[in-house]
């Protein structure tokens, strides 16, 4: 019931109980007198103050009830919204789905009609050839008439000749018809065989031939596409090892010197010893190169190994603040080191996969897990970006619904491969997954170790997450060794070079330069002209400019209908 009709109710409850107290108040006036009047006017009031407690009560119960209700309401409204724009991207990404296909239709329908042109020509040059033929049978006819003709002069002369002409002709034109219906009762036998007419034959010789030539064409694009990726390939080592050859002696040196400073250079005698016999003593015993040149008070310790170098480094250190340098002090102090390192990287391990809530882990794999804080990758700390890798990892497959324990396993192993130290030629993500199965790891986790630089086939759902949280980790700025200038830089230039196409409304370089995504004017560039711009795009990135790994070119086209309602 409505509030007003419950308020009017209770008015006529009311009124009706003033009316009885009146006639009550006549009815006691008459027969108990004004003491019981005063009584029945009070018992009225309470009556009229109890009715205006319980509409104010229904009330309140009312306006609660609908705000409640409103509330349920606008909440379903809201959620009918949520699903009507989930259904909409449904159906938009159906539309594009279908555009696309529908446009892959368009294009092997016109394949499919330049095949067909192909055949009807070949028809119409064969029918070309049928009606030369015909007309070379019609000019033999025309000579044979005029040989008959001439037969005939001839048999009016002799008339013994034509005699025999006539019966020649007569037999000829016997064989003719003989010859024409064996023809045509060869031609009923083989549609009859076949179960086709002359235009189904034809068709389905044109069908064959259109068949035919779209195999060679398949064929050719492949040879094609196989000599350039030859070729590409090819093309790509010799960029990789031109790039060797400007940047190896400078990498060299950042990345396999670690350099002691000395108290004086009077330090550098005693390092050398006599003859030279503290210093050989010292490469033998680390098998690290000491340089000791005209640096002042700093002596240089050259060694690929990182773990090696940084022994020799300590060392050193210890001799240096011993003072106590000869042979027999460097043996033993080199192995103490040697002893203190392989305990802090097995410990650098086993807290790295504590802190990373990893269990079941091989006691190697850990070990080799310690070893990669004394790796770099592009000035990036080896341990430190696969520690990051994994963490990103773990949560991408969280969103997705996988197992993120295993994932972030996978990402902790994918740069194992860089800390192997047996002699190993194959590259660091074939070598880790190698070092994976060895010690018997989930196949998923040794699958996504070896996929994540896409040298082998990824076979599990893990590989992708990790190649992508790969990407992530060494993508932010500042991550790896790059000048924040040049990085500017580069972003400028690649937003410029993108920009300077006509049509381009705006350009985002996003993702630390790793893809650019260009906003086209719709009424400028259709289409098809916006996936052909996407190519020249990268193309004059790519002769244009120096970047590391991969750059992603997305052009968008979008389209807005505006209308008033007046």
């Amino acid at each position: 019931m409505d509030p007003v009709d419950v308020g009017i109710v209770v008015a006529l409850v009311a009124v009706l109980a003033l009316g009885v107290g009146i006639a009550v108040d006549r009815f006691l006036v008459k027969r108990i007198g004004l003491s019981t009047l005063a009584d029945a006017r009070e018992q009225a009031s309470r009556l009229l103050a109890d009715a205006e407690k319980e509409i104010e009560a229904l009330r309140e119960q009312r306006i609660t009830r609908a705000e409640s209700d409103l509330a349920r309401r606008e909440q379903e409204f809201q959620e009918e919204i949520e699903a009507s724009r989930r259904s909409w991207r449904r159906a938009r990404q159906k539309l594009e789905f279908r555009h696309e296909k529908l446009a892959r239709h368009a294009r092997m329908l016109a394949e499919r009609d330049d095949l067909l042109q192909e055949g009807a020509d070949l028809i119409d040059r064969l029918r070309r050839e049928a009606e030369e033929q015909k007309l070379q049978a019609e000019t033999l006819a025309r000579r044979s008439a005029a040989l008959l003709d001439d037969a005939e002069e001839q048999g009016r002369r002799v008339g013994a000749q034509r005699a025999e002409i006539d019966a020649l002709q007569a037999s000829v034109a016997e064989d003719r018809r003989r010859t024409d219906n064996l023809l045509a009762e060869q031609l009923r036998r083989l549609e009859e065989l076949a179960g086709l007419d002359r235009d189904d034959a034809r068709r389905q010789l044109v069908a064959q031939m259109v068949d035919e030539a779209r195999l060679e064409a398949a064929a050719l694009v492949k040879e094609i596409r196989d000599e350039a990726r030859t070729q590409a390939g090819r093309e790509a080592r010799k960029v990789v090892l031109s790039a060797i050859q400007r940047t190896a002696a400078a990498h060299s040196i950042e990345n396999t010197v670690s350099v002691v400073n000395l108290t004086s250079d009077e330090m550098k005698g005693r390092i050398i010893g006599r003859e030279g016999r503290n210093i050989r003593a010292f490469e033998a015993a680390t098998g690290i190169e000491v340089i000791v040149d005209d640096t002042p008070e700093a002596v240089i310790l050259s060694g690929f190994n990182p773990v090696r170098r940084e022994v020799a480094r300590i060392a050193l250190q210890r001799l240096i603040q011993d003072g106590r340098i000869h042979p027999a002090r460097i043996e033993e102090v080199v192995e103490k080191v040697r002893t203190e390192i392989d305990e802090e990287i097995v410990e650098t391990g086993e807290r790295t996969v504590i802190d990373l809530n990893l269990h079941g882990l091989h006691a190697e794999l850990v070990r080799h897990v310690g070893r990669m804080r004394y790796r770099t990758s592009y000035g990036q700390n080896l341990l430190a970006h696969s520690i990051e890798t994994a963490r990103i990892a773990s949560l991408l497959a969280a969103e997705l619904g996988l197992d993120a324990a295993r994932a972030r396993r996978a990402g902790l192993l994918h740069d194992i491969g860089k800390v192997v130290e047996d002699d190993n030629e194959n590259p660091h993500a074939i070598a880790g997954m190698e070092l994976c199965q060895r010690y018997r790891e989930d196949p998923e986790v040794c699958n996504a170790v070896g996929a994540h630089h896409d040298e082998i086939e990824m076979t599990s759902l893990l590989s992708p997450i990790v190649q992508a949280a790969d990407a992530i980790s060494g993508a932010r700025p500042g991550a790896r060794r790059e000048a924040l200038e040049a990085y500017i830089r580069r972003l400028e230039k690649l937003e410029e070079l993108a920009g300077s196409f006509e049509g381009v409304d705006r350009v985002y370089a996003i993702q630390a330069g790793r893809e650019v995504r260009v906003l086209v004017q719709h009424d400028r560039v259709s289409d098809a002209q916006a996936e052909q711009l996407a190519v020249d795009i990268s193309r004059r990135i790519q002769t244009q400019m120096q970047y590391p790994g991969q750059i992603k070119v997305t052009v968008i086209r979008e389209v807005r209908s505006v209308s008033y309602a007046k």
